[in-house]
């Protein structure tokens, strides 16, 4: 790496990795400002405060983004319905955008002209880094040190990272490593790598930290029930607690507490990352899981048949790019101005019951919905002329029996 001095600002976590790369960045005459992201993680930010203090930072930031993190990205991730590959709800690759633009508004408050981060080369998460940097400000540079030959052929392996910390000064773990790693946000906590690699290995006895067991779950299930304007959560009323939470950040914190009182949200996937690799991992995405399923129900209620087709496949889309890293993406922008124009008339309340690791929809209504009761009714014939089916059924027919004619002519042919 070759650099002439200047400012960097660091995605600082606290842990042996970024506080060694904090005193290397400093080795080769950069003065660090190290950037710590509050997203509900259980994490002591006035001890890793003082830790990259000590270790020579210039500044130290901690921001309170958990706000920031539900209100701009959990809640556009809901109204869209974004899952990956069918079961991650991207409780990580949320976080990464959120994480970028707090990067990049400190780095432009500073006049930083570089953002390092301690991402690795073969995972998601560096690409997420550098695309959101990229798009947020073109102009500063990114240090990657697990992609620089200087930094990962002085250290390719753990022992020489203990070595450089004991020589540095830099604190040890006190504590024995976990043997896999571990995500955590307000979203979701993730576990991966370790002896979790191999795909057959079942997950060890008490690796998740924030859902309760299934089987050790409640045996009386749980109700409540979410309100959306416009595709938005809005409320959320548990059933006997006797309170309407209306607050963003509360409403989803009341979602994962009920969530994960009752063992929903667990996963084991093998995912595929955008760089070719297949991964393994374990998560636990209690609220998010159970906005979802609500939000899904309605959408069944208020949105025509067609578009809800087409919202669909936009998801799908859109979820592998916000897993890509491509938030910032012109194509992204230009879907979630289609799903807020789809989201118009998705406004009403689900009420769902949680059990034992699974979440059941009870019922649904809407001021204005695309269901009409006694169009529909088997009692009342309404608006609807039965004898008007005839023509309607001959008319699909007609595709059907021109294939199984086309059929029996290849038959007769061989």
């Amino acid at each position: 790496m070759s650099v002439k001095g200047g400012t960097v600002v660091l995605a600082y976590s606290g842990g042996l990795d970024t506080s060694c790369i904090l005193v290397w960045l400093r080795e080769q005459g950069l003065q660090v400002v190290a950037y710590l992201a509050d997203l509900g993680q259980d994490e002591d930010f006035e001890e890793a405060k003082k830790k990259a203090t000590k270790l020579g930072a210039k500044e130290v930031v901690v921001a309170d983004q958990r706000r920031e993190l539900v209100e701009d990205f959990v809640w556009p991730a809901v109204s869209a319905d974004l899952i990956y590959e069918d079961r991650y709800l991207l409780g990580t690759a949320l976080a990464r955008p959120c994480i970028v633009s707090g990067l990049v508004r400190v780095a432009t408050r500073v006049g930083a002209g570089y953002i390092a981060h301690g991402a690795t080369g073969k995972g998601n998460d560096q690409i997420r880094f550098e695309l959101g940097c990229s798009a947020l400000c073109p102009a500063l540079k990114i240090i990657s040190p697990w992609k620089d030959p200087a930094f990962y052929e002085r250290f390719p392996g753990r022992q020489e990272l203990f070595e450089y910390a004991r020589k540095n000064d830099i604190p040890l773990p006190v504590t024995p490593k976990s043997p896999w790693s571990i995500d955590a946000n307000l979203i979701h906590i993730s576990y991966e790598s370790g002896v979790l690699e191999n795909p057959s290995t079942h997950p060890p006895e008490g690796i998740f930290q924030l859902t309760t067991d299934p089987e050790k779950a409640p045996d009386t299930p749980q109700r409540l029930t979410l309100s959306f304007t416009t595709g938005v959560p809005t409320s959320v009323s548990v059933e006997g607690e006797g309170t309407q939470v209306t607050d963003p950040l509360e409403i989803l914190l009341t979602c994962n507490r009920i969530g994960a009182k009752h063992g929903v949200g667990r996963i084991d996937m093998v995912e595929n990352r955008f760089v070719g690799l297949k991964s393994r991992g374990l998560s636990e995405t209690p609220g998010l899981t159970i906005l979802r399923a609500a939000h899904l129900d309605l959408e069944a209620l208020c949105l025509d048949r067609e578009v809800r087709k087409m919202k669909t496949y936009i998801s799908t889309r859109m979820a592998e790019q916000v897993y890509n890293g491509l938030w910032f993406s012109p194509e992204f922008e230009f879907a979630r101005s289609c799903i807020k124009t789809c989201q118009k008339v998705v406004t009403g309340s689900v009420t769902l019951k949680v059990y034992k690791g699974n979440v059941y929809v009870l019922g649904r209504e809407a001021p204005v919905s695309l269901y009409n009761q006694e169009l529909v009714s088997m009692d009342v014939q309404g608006n609807y002329d039965p004898s008007d089916a005839k023509g309607f059924i001959r008319i699909n027919a007609l595709r059907l029996t021109e294939h199984q004619r086309l059929k029996q002519e290849m038959e007769s042919a061989s």
